[in-house]
């Protein structure tokens, strides 16, 4: 594939106008001294020698790009799926039946390449496409949206039952101006009510006892750039823990997405509040799992020397306090390069530098949060393994 530049806009909506090609590659092998590990093992390897599991966010129509796919192939012992299993691309309307196609596809390489998968979304309030109408879902009776939901649900569990280490069952559904800590503004609550929730998670587990299943959420390190403050938002997530676990709900894991603000990030990022939230989780019985850790460079200046180790330290500071944690068994990137973070397509920066916020510039190559990663998960205590990994 010819280079791109750090300036080239290449997104999702504009490679999903394309044909994706396809990717081959083998399984690592081979052993390394803890010297030969310092230098150049990659971070699937480091993370697992403290019972870490290291992944990250990749989507079919990446796959193109042969060059990342071989960093991904490399690097990450997990897949978490960015794209191929929203709705935009499994029921881009409500007429349309269940396309698996993308979703094969991400299941293949991952299986492939001896890599663990972790499924995302089964339910969520976005990713719908354009084929569904704006007040489309909030209109449904309420045996509409069970048929359509918990339908959708069972069909890719089943479809997929053995082969997804993990799923993401459902994606930002706390917020601390809802109703007891969950949000009210979502098609499913108003539909069918909050035990649309518990219901999910009762029904993933029966279709596949053997998955990991995650309640995932944001806002919980410091501000970010909604204005949503950490404290409240900690709240409501134990919260709502409290109520599915006092009712039994089948909850494994709680996914924490790592959206990091560098703005201010040293002074802002309550070190001891944030390990208490995680010690307070860990006392529930749960995993903690770090689902789409990536760094947001504002308040960084456009040098690209200085933004990196700014970015850089954001990785640094919130992994050392993160990976203090037994109860941390995995820490996933949103991607692996800044060529396709999603930063750049949602939130460009007001003086045009392409965002920095992944371990790989848009060059490919690595860059200083590679190696603020790659120290971190190196230096982290050890754990023991939630996944047994197929490398």
């Amino acid at each position: 594939m010819t280079a791109v530049s750090e300036h080239t806009e290449i997104t999702r909506r504009t490679v999903l106008k394309g044909a994706a090609g396809a990717v081959a590659a083998g399984a690592l092998s081979g052993t390394f001294t803890d010297a030969a590990l310092a230098r150049s093992a990659p971070l699937w390897r480091v993370a697992r020698r403290n019972g870490i599991v290291y992944g990250a966010a990749t989507a079919s129509w990446q796959f193109g790009d042969a060059k990342y796919m071989e960093i991904i192939r490399r690097q990450a012992a997990l897949l978490f799926t960015q794209d191929d299993f929203l709705w935009y691309t499994l029921k881009p309307s409500r007429d349309a039946p269940l396309d698996y196609k993308a979703a094969d596809q991400i299941v293949a390489l991952a299986e492939h390449n001896k890599q663990l998968l972790f499924g995302a979304h089964l339910v969520w309030d976005e990713g719908f496409g354009e084929g569904w109408g704006e007040d489309e879902m909030f209109k449904l009776s309420e045996a509409e949206a069970r048929e359509l939901l918990f339908g959708t649900l069972e069909s890719t569990v089943k479809r997929y039952k053995g082969r997804i280490a993990g799923w993401i069952v459902v994606n930002e559904a706390i917020s601390n101006e809802g109703k007891k800590g969950l949000r009210t503004d979502v098609p499913w609550y108003q539909t069918i009510g909050r035990s649309y929730v518990a219901e999910s998670f009762h029904l993933a587990r029966d279709t596949d006892p053997d998955a990991t299943l995650v309640l995932n959420e944001f806002g919980f390190e410091t501000v970010n750039q909604y204005g949503d403050r950490p404290g409240p938002r900690r709240k409501a997530a134990l919260q709502v823990i409290d109520e599915l676990q006092k009712a039994n709900v089948p909850l494994d894991a709680f996914g924490i997405q790592g959206h990091l603000l560098a703005d201010r990030f040293e002074q802002r990022f309550n070190r001891k509040a944030y390990r208490r939230f995680l010690a307070e989780l860990a006392d529930r019985g749960l995993d903690i799992l770090i689902t789409e850790l990536d760094v947001l460079d504002d308040g960084l200046p456009r040098n690209r020397t200085e933004r990196d180790r700014g970015v850089a330290e954001c990785y640094k500071r919130y992994l050392d306090v993160v990976l203090r944690e037994p109860a941390v068994k995995a820490v996933m990137t949103f991607g692996l390069s800044d060529r396709y973070t999603w930063l750049q397509e949602d939130y460009p920066r007001e003086d045009g530098a392409h965002r920095r916020a992944l371990p790989y510039n848009a060059r490919m190559r690595r860059a200083r949060p590679y190696d603020a990663l790659h120290g971190a998960l190196r230096r982290a205590r050890d754990r023991k393994q939630l996944w047994k990994l197929p490398r």
